[in-house]
């Protein structure tokens, strides 16, 4: 657990959200793209090997505080399709949050089959890698489903790996433990891809405004 502060209502002075303060997640600003993702789910009659392609979208916004706690971070939209099929794999919305303070860094989930995950994990300014984890039943970093997924595709851990490799792409790999109905060992979920940049991400509203004013 991080230390509580004793001061809990006081807000701190923030700057803008530009990259420099994003800290190891200025690495995933921008949208991305590839076409080489692969996928092992679980089906009736055994996993099932998926190559996909993903488009992602990672915006910074402004500053968030609650009281002293200051967050800098990306809203992201990820959006998954197959090959043989022109309807979506896969969607998804969310937040990477980075607290400067003590390197908590957290990723938000939201999927639209009613599940949503909040992962934590603690990196360094410069850090080549970043992993973030949940758990359910954690009331802090947990995981909650509709009561269909949690009887049964009940998951019962998340971990997410990012590696920023040397040429400026980045690589997941995200294992989801589901525990599935009629079977006594747990399935190892597993995604994986490699995305390169497209765009650079969109300046956050408060960044507009401050850069609009400089240019005056």
């Amino acid at each position: 657990m991080l230390p509580m502060p004793a001061d809990i209502y006081t807000e701190p002075t923030v700057a803008p959200n530009d990259l420099a303060n994003l800290g190891p997640l200025r690495r995933l600003a921008g949208v991305w793209q590839a076409d080489k993702g692969i996928d092992i789910n679980p089906k009736a009659a055994g996993p099932e090997r998926r190559v996909f392609r993903e488009h992602i979208r990672m915006d910074p916004i402004d500053p968030q505080t609650n009281g002293p706690q200051l967050f800098y971070g990306l809203r992201y939209h990820i959006h998954i399709n197959t090959a043989e099929e022109k309807i979506t794999f896969h969607d998804q919305v969310g937040y990477w949050l980075w607290e400067p303070a003590t390197g908590l860094i957290m990723q938000s989930i939201t999927i639209p089959r009613g599940q949503v995950v909040l992962a934590s994990g603690i990196a360094k300014q410069d850090d080549k890698m970043i992993s973030v984890t949940a758990k359910r039943g954690d009331t802090r970093y947990g995981i909650c489903s509709t009561e269909f997924l949690d009887e049964a595709f009940r998951t019962t851990n998340y971990r997410c790996d990012i590696t920023f490799n040397d040429d400026g792409s980045w690589t997941y790999n995200i294992q989801t433990e589901l525990q599935i109905k009629g079977r006594e060992q747990p399935f190892d979920h597993h995604d994986t891809n490699t995305l390169k940049l497209v765009e650079p991400p969109t300046l956050n509203p408060l960044a507009l405004i401050l850069n609009a004013g400089c240019a005056k």
